[in-house]
């Protein structure tokens, strides 16, 4: 995926994990919560379970798999927010 393409992808999948998480963060938090969580759930997932998302371009894997990696990523980081 391009660079310009996994910006928008990432930053539509951060929004969506924002809003599904109740979450307030900022639109270069999102991108960076989409990319990552995409990348996080691609090696989770795709190590355990050889799932991965595929495609050349902006794809539905993607944004599904960045949405996903977000709100696991939102959850990590409020429960060790709740720890300290």
């Amino acid at each position: 995926m391009g660079w310009l393409a996994a910006i928008i992808v990432g930053g539509l999948a951060g929004w969506l994990a924002e809003k599904f998480m109740k979450s307030n963060m900022g639109l270069l938090m999102n991108i960076i919560l989409g990319i990552i969580g995409a990348i996080v759930f691609n090696f989770i997932f795709g190590s355990l379970l050889g799932l991965y998302a595929a495609g050349a371009s902006f794809s539905i894997g993607y944004l599904v798999a960045g949405f996903i990696g977000a709100c696991i990523l939102i959850f990590v980081v409020r429960a060790v927010r709740g720890r300290a």
